[in-house]
């Protein structure tokens, strides 16, 4: 088949890291599959415009994996420049997709939901089959997080252009498990049967991700001390992140050769550093960001690893943290500090939540695995290998390919 892969955020990893697009790709192609990756020219979260030139559109073949960026506007944060970036790349894409061959089937990811919308559009007008991925439920987030309310006309029209995309596409997969529900709470099971709704979690490319742990290691006295229990978070260290919360449940950790080893950066690094220091945590290490090629070394040495993150109502549907399926890839056990019904972590057994993340209750988690028999250690282990091997790319791009072909 020849396959189109519509995000807008997907360009190669070594700009952005979102490999989701990209590692499907791969194993798309190993398949036998032709797979063009359409994304914005801009790089999310960064200054970067992969066209500087007047070009409508470029191609470029990375790590045998072929790309068309669409150019459009530079932006930072989440104001006007971004919504017209958004909507830019949106109205681009069919005059760019005109220029190569006729696709037998279309991935088009919401987040935005505009493109996501126009690649089902395109799959309707090729006669393709046309699967819409859900990667973030909007309108929905925003709701969530109390950017505007659920009557906002913006709110509205998204909602409408949502369930558009449910009805229209052949076939919508979510990246969380419990997508099926969300549309059961907004009543819209009879426009959209459950038969057509499917589930492709985030996942780690285990090849990838065992040949960098080998090739790529740090040298650290903090996770080489075979002394301490060593509990390990990656991530942004911002304030929606509530890292605060981790210092406080350090403090109240008694056991003294307990150690959290906190690798990111964001903008509340510094204030978090000064708070080490002022208050005396010194069970707490902050230790800058790594290249993402650096994680998987770091999260096999951890004693457990840590998925943290604010509880937000969204969770009821379930998570696809990319870290998540690293710490799995690790074959370490996972404390996850929020409560979620669809966590694949805990599911499969390789790890535990807190249900009522508290700084206290965090605490006395760590505490309990850092005193936990070796016997039940190990099955925590046990579990988390078996669960990589699950969310390994090479199988949920076998997963995508049934949809596709179903």
């Amino acid at each position: 088949m020849n396959i189109w892969l519509i995000n807008h955020y997907a360009v190669p990893p070594c700009y952005y890291p979102l490999a989701r697009q990209t590692c499907f790709a791969k194993y798309l192609m190993a398949m036998g599959h032709q797979v063009t990756i359409f994304a914005a020219s801009t790089v999310h979260n960064s200054n970067q415009n992969l066209i500087e030139n007047g070009e409508a559109y470029r191609e470029e073949i990375r790590d045998g994996v072929s790309y068309v960026y669409i150019k459009c506007m530079n932006y930072q944060g989440s104001g006007a420049r971004r919504i017209y970036n958004i909507c830019e790349f949106a109205w681009k894409l069919p005059g760019v997709c005109k220029h190569f061959p006729k696709p037998d089937a279309i991935v088009a990811t919401s987040m935005p939901p505009t493109s996501c919308a126009v690649g089902i559009h395109l799959a309707r007008k090729y006669g393709c089959r046309g699967v819409a991925e859900i990667a973030d439920l909007w309108p929905e987030s925003i709701v969530a997080y109390g950017i505007a309310g659920p009557r906002n006309p913006a709110v509205i029209a998204l909602r409408w252009l949502e369930k558009w995309i449910y009805r229209k596409a052949d076939a919508v997969v979510f990246t969380m498990e419990g997508g099926y529900d969300y549309i059961r709470e907004r009543h819209w099971e009879r426009e959209i049967p459950e038969s057509k709704v499917y589930t492709i979690n985030n996942g780690v490319d285990l090849k990838e991700f065992r040949e960098n742990m080998r090739k790529y290691q740090i040298q650290n006295s903090d996770l080489d001390d075979p002394d301490t229990f060593k509990v390990v978070y990656t991530g942004s260290i911002r304030k929606v992140n509530n890292l605060g919360l981790l210092l406080d449940a350090a403090k109240l950790v008694t056991n003294p050769n307990i150690r959290f080893l906190i690798w990111g950066a964001g903008d509340e690094l510094e204030s978090l550093r000064d708070r080490v220091a002022a208050e005396h945590i010194e069970n707490v290490k902050f230790q800058g960001s790594v290249e993402k090629k650096y994680v998987p070394y770091i999260v096999s040495k951890a004693d457990l690893n840590l998925a943290h993150n604010n509880p937000t109502p969204l969770f009821r549907f379930g998570i696809s943290f990319n870290k998540l399926f690293d710490y799995l890839a690790a074959g370490k056990p996972i404390l996850s500090d929020f409560p979620c019904p669809y966590n694949p972590a805990v599911r499969l057994g390789a790890g535990t939540e807190v249900a009522e993340p508290t700084a206290q209750n965090i605490a006395n988690a760590v505490e309990e695995f850092a005193a936990m028999p070796q016997a039940r250690y190990d099955e925590y282990v046990h579990h988390a290998r078996r669960a990589a091997e699950e969310y390994d790319f090479e199988n949920l791009t076998k997963k995508l390919i049934a949809v596709l072909q179903s």
